[in-house]
């Protein structure tokens, strides 16, 4: 089942883009990196505005502060928003700027949350828990959908196995067998998937080729700078030159990038 809603057929046709910062830091940050990933080709703008994190001292998001921030960002582009949910006490502050909704890896067990989505009406990305099964994530997707609320998409972002040397273990075959068996639009996070900002270009095109509906990917206009996640950032040059590839590779595989 595609997701149609704000001009976008996800899981349709097109391979679909998500980019921008993990976080909204600040205006002339966020304007930079909705403007370049808007200017890439890409689909729809993400930044974190509540901020789950493992340091109760890293930095948790601007909060309401952000919403102006979104504001202006979305004007400039025209891009539709999304951005993660982190209680269900901000489905209404969110619902000022958010297209899209986000329910990241912590949250993918929060079955009241997810319940809350489902009466919400507004289109939700679900993140795979980090240590979830493939039947435990399509079951968390059925709690949205129980609701009332069709519009999901889920999405792989790494899970955690024994491996050091990423972040996390992208697991691209679980994406597509799970892609196989349900109805819903499947994409993939090569960014938290990896950790490593050389990786996550072959990920996002590995997606597309392996026939998955779309990538997430942070970017970052000086991603040593940021406040959250700098490290697995692209550089908005990076983003330019994946979008190419992915372009190039689009045309190949039918699943055209741009339009």
């Amino acid at each position: 089942m595609n997701v149609k809603f704000a001009g976008l057929d996800i899981g349709g046709p097109q391979f679909t883009v998500i980019a921008g910062p993990c976080a909204v830091e600040n205006e002339d940050q966020m304007l930079q990196a909705s403007n370049a990933v808007k200017t890439a080709g890409a689909h729809i703008l993400r930044g974190g505005i509540y901020k789950l994190r493992t340091r109760p001292d890293a930095f948790q998001g601007l909060g309401r502060e952000a919403l102006p921030i979104v504001k202006a960002a979305k004007a400039a582009t025209g891009l539709p928003f999304l951005t993660e949910i982190t209680s269900a006490s901000q489905v209404e502050s969110l619902s000022e700027v958010a297209d899209f909704i986000m329910v990241g890896t912590r949250n993918m067990y929060n079955y009241d949350l997810l319940k809350e989505l489902g009466r919400a009406r507004v289109p939700v990305v679900l993140k795979r828990g980090m240590s979830a099964k493939l039947e435990e994530w399509i079951n968390a997707a059925e709690y949205i959908a129980r609701g009332g609320n069709d519009k999901i998409i889920l999405c792989e972002r790494g899970v955690r196995t024994f491996e050091t040397a990423t972040r996390n273990t992208l697991d691209l075959a679980g994406a597509l067998w799970v892609k196989q068996r349900s109805s819903l639009p499947v994409i993939v996070d090569p960014s938290h998937g990896t950790g490593i900002p050389a990786l996550i270009p072959g990920m996002a095109a590995a997606a597309l080729a392996a026939g998955l509906d779309g990538v997430m990917v942070e970017v970052h206009p000086h991603p040593a700078a940021a406040l959250s996640d700098g490290a697995q950032a692209l550089t908005t040059e990076q983003f330019g030159a994946m979008m190419d590839r992915l372009a190039i590779l689009g045309k190949a595989c039918q699943r055209p990038v741009r339009a």
